[in-house]
């Protein structure tokens, strides 16, 4: 069955391509002659920047050895990842002769959550009441997600004709998580806690370069850089197991919350062609 977050991602691409060719539809050219397509290699990136990790709903034995709020010196990074990735454009000449609307179509790529400083070398629980509880660090190992991105531009181009063809854009983005797991060997032995990422809004900020190969066939190379993009994690009912306390085999530690400033830039080299050559 389709997730609403499926639901949501397919239902604003279809809303977009139906505000990018409405103008066409009451023009007397056929509205696919206005259609071009770009497709090849895209390196993702992310620039990103972590707050500490927060820990909260502390009760019972768990609070013993840790407190609510954050871990000091903490953090989380998220992988980079190559993936082959469509752009689909629409000339809008109503507007402007130079124009158009792009949606970034992909298959969602899988990236993963690291930890990073003392949440990954150090334990979020080695004492209670002095007493150790043998709760073992992390290592860098946190989860994996399915990020969705939802990615649509306004580009102008700079130079109408001619072989070589620069243009700007710019436009939203939303980032949209599924397949979340967590699938680190520490916080999964005893039970598998719940993972979850609300959806991440950004800005894209475009440009790049068309350059006639023949006809109406292009090369492209594309860079994207999607500003203000925070991706906001929280891990729910983590236990562990402490095995050097004396009277008690598992403690639930409660929710753990990350903050993660995304910021992917996004890097496109591949060829396409305009639709006005069928």
């Amino acid at each position: 069955m389709m997730t609403m977050k499926k639901q949501i991602a397919l239902a604003g691409a279809a809303a977009a391509l139906v505000l990018v060719l409405a103008p066409a539809a009451a023009s007397a050219e056929p509205w696919w002659s206005r259609l071009y397509l770009r497709g090849g290699v895209t390196r993702v990136a992310p620039l990103e920047q972590s707050r500490a990790m927060e820990l909260a709903d502390i009760e019972g034995a768990a609070s013993l050895a840790v407190q609510n709020g954050p871990i000091a010196d903490s953090g989380a990074t998220v992988s980079s990842v190559t993936i082959g990735a469509v752009s689909l454009g629409v000339k809008v000449p109503e507007l402007h002769e130079g124009i158009s609307f792009e949606l970034v179509v992909a298959k969602p790529p899988t990236l993963k959550f690291r930890a990073t400083g003392t949440l990954a070398n150090e334990s979020i629980a080695p004492m209670a009441l002095g007493i150790p509880t043998g709760v073992p660090a992390l290592g860098p190992e946190l989860g994996d997600v399915q990020a969705a991105p939802v990615v649509l531009t306004a580009v102008y181009q700079l130079r109408d004709r001619g072989v070589l063809r620069p243009y700007v854009g710019t436009g939203p983005a939303l980032l949209l998580a599924m397949g979340k797991k967590i699938t680190n060997p520490i916080l999964t032995e005893v039970s598998q806690p719940e993972f979850d990422i609300a959806p991440a809004p950004g800005l894209v900020l475009q440009a790049g370069l068309d350059a006639k190969l023949w006809k109406s066939v292009y090369a492209r190379i594309d860079v994207k850089f999607i500003a203000g993009m925070l991706a906001r994690a929280e891990v729910h009912h983590i236990q562990v197991r402490t095995p050097e306390l004396p009277l008690f085999d598992t403690v639930e530690v409660g929710t753990a919350k990350m903050s993660v400033w995304v910021n992917p830039v996004i890097v496109q080299a591949g060829v396409g062609f305009d639709f006005d050559m069928l």
